[in-house]
């Protein structure tokens, strides 16, 4: 059993925890499910706030995991009705996190399983790469899809990253949650013989 709690939402660096533990980081589009899969992955359903509402959080959450590591919700980005001061109030404070965090260990870069990948995922990806930070690609709401259709969705989202491996997975049924908490539990040097949902 995962012990989850919600620790602080960060509007500015000054919000940042100072206990210098690992950091594994959720990062995608508005909407793309981040919020859900962190719920997944904690086994709790209301740990993560989830909104109908894509692009509503503005601030970056910490969420102590075992009181290990944290689980970091990005704000989403690339949503149209977002105004642009807002999105450069967003890029600025979500800049100014990365740089200033060394204790960052992993990104999971979700993008949709359903379609190609947006310009803005594109261009996130090659960011997180020079800045040189371990990333995990995971192709979020993958239950949507046929068997054929994850085939060849991952394949194409494979493609679009420069042959990249992409993990399918899915907060409504768990599929890929255990091949993402091997990768956490091996980024933060948890004991991996713990065991998670």
């Amino acid at each position: 059993m995962v012990q989850a709690e919600f620790v602080i939402s960060a509007v500015s660096e000054r919000d940042f925890p100072r206990e210098g533990i690992p950091e594994v980081v959720f990062a995608g589009r508005s909407n793309v499910g981040k919020s859900s899969l962190i719920n997944r992955l904690a086994g709790k359903n209301t740990l993560a706030r989830t909104s109908a509402t894509p692009g509503k959080t503005q601030t970056i959450n910490f969420y102590r995991i075992d009181r290990s590591f944290f689980f970091v919700d990005l704000p989403g980005f690339g949503y149209a009705k977002t105004g642009k001061s807002t999105i450069r109030q967003w890029k600025a404070l979500i800049e100014r996190y990365f740089l200033e965090r060394s204790t960052v260990v992993l990104v999971i870069q979700l993008v949709d399983a359903r379609m190609a990948p947006a310009e803005s995922d594109i261009q996130l990806s090659e960011w997180l790469d020079q800045l040189k930070l371990p990333r995990m690609l995971v192709g979020a709401k993958s239950d949507k899809l046929s068997n054929n259709q994850k085939s060849a969705q991952q394949r194409v989202l494979s493609m679009s990253f420069e042959g990249q491996p992409v993990l399918m997975s899915s907060a409504k049924t768990g599929t890929g949650c255990r091949e993402i908490w091997q990768r956490v539990l091996q980024a933060t040097a948890v004991d991996p013989s713990k065991r998670y949902r």
